[in-house]
């Protein structure tokens, strides 16, 4: 088989401080694999900035116009990881012919890269990156994470456990993930439903080499949210069936007390009353704000809204040689509105001429 022709996409979001680190070590990485033939000349790093507010686009277009092998895809404001991280494979499955997504931190071991490529020239559509051990991360963190794995496995969702988005994908695996149109795209579980050719690749976790991580708890909740409710609709069951309990328990009560009505025990009963007030009402409110999310997720479809849009594309539009050269030529539009209104001015004027004669 030929040397294939790789692209590595990495989602960048206020990456300054990891980033120069990151160049280097990815580039090191490429050129090596370059020098000893194991993929094509023709591969490249795309670094897509989204949306960040620092220098991090500045640090990637210097890096485009210096050199050959890195190139970057601005987003024109931040969408997200997930769609960031789709803005890259898209970008770059037109003149690749595998696309590898890593994170910027380089918390991924990239030294497996070379066990994704092999694989690749097995036959392997995509390659799974998958964490040997979590004995790196804080107990909250490795017990929490588990914990969805566990319960996306419960729900009947197809995940691969301990792996994130760290992954090989073939061209014609990309092509088919872009047959997917919904715009809750949860990669972890639409990739394997692509169904190609798979397998996984185990390594260890490194710590952070810089910056502060782009996943605090709060998002960390709204993915593993969205995760789920993007793929079953068993918490939507559970909420009847917890309604189905409490009608169940509400009958037997009832009659529990009309009995005690009928032998004379009845007794006003303040906490019992106010309790169980308190616990319906709990149980109807979680129902509803489970039902809203799908519902809000069902008004997010329907309006068909693109997941980015693209400010500047140093994949598919070459490299200029100055950051001017990217912008609109607006004084070169105003001159040419300017001579039009003059032109349109000197007709009018021959016209009124001619008319007065």
């Amino acid at each position: 088989m030929e040397e294939p022709i790789l692209t590595v996409v990495i989602p960048c979001f206020n990456e300054e401080e990891v980033l120069p680190e990151t160049l280097v070590q990815l580039k090191s990485l490429l050129h090596e694999m370059i020098a000893n033939k194991n993929i094509s000349p023709d591969s490249r790093l795309l670094f897509v900035d989204d949306g960040s507010k620092d220098s991090t686009w500045e640090m990637i277009y210097k890096e485009s116009i210096e050199g050959e092998l890195v190139r970057g895809l601005k987003l024109a404001r931040n969408v997200g990881h997930q769609n960031a991280l789709l803005a890259g494979l898209f970008s770059a499955k037109k003149l690749s012919d595998c696309v590898i997504s890593i994170d910027a931190d380089l918390q991924d071991d990239i030294q497996v890269i070379h066990e994704f490529v092999e694989k690749f020239k097995n036959g392997y559509d995509i390659v799974y990156g998958v964490r040997g051990s979590r004995d790196s991360d804080s107990f909250f963190k490795r017990t929490t994470a588990e914990g969805f794995y566990k319960i996306m496995k419960k729900m009947g969702v197809d995940l691969v456990y301990n792996h994130a988005d760290f992954r090989l994908m073939s061209k014609r695996a990309i092509e088919e993930l872009e047959r997917y149109q919904e715009s809750n795209m949860f990669l972890r579980g639409i990739v394997p439903l692509i169904g190609f050719k798979t397998t996984s690749v185990y390594y260890d976790r490194k710590e952070r080499m810089a910056g502060d991580t782009k996943y605090p708890l709060k998002k960390m909740i709204a993915f593993a949210l969205d995760g789920i409710t993007s793929f079953s609709v068993t918490p939507i069951r559970f909420v009847l069936l917890v309604g189905c309990i409490s009608f169940l328990g509400s009958l037997i009560f009832g009659s529990y007390f009309l009995s005690l009505k009928f032998y004379g025990h009845t007794e006003t009963g303040w906490t019992s009353l106010i309790t169980s007030i308190w616990l319906i009402g709990g149980l109807q409110l979680i129902g509803l704000g489970l039902v809203g999310e799908y519902i809000g997720k069902i008004y997010k479809e329907t309006k068909r809204r693109p997941k980015y849009n693209v400010d500047v594309d140093l994949v598919n539009l070459g490299i200029p040689n100055t950051y001017e050269d990217i912008q609109p030529p607006f004084n070169s539009i105003k001159k040419k509105a300017g001579s039009i209104r003059n032109e349109e001015y000197r007709v009018d004027e021959r016209i009124q001429n001619s008319e007065t004669r």
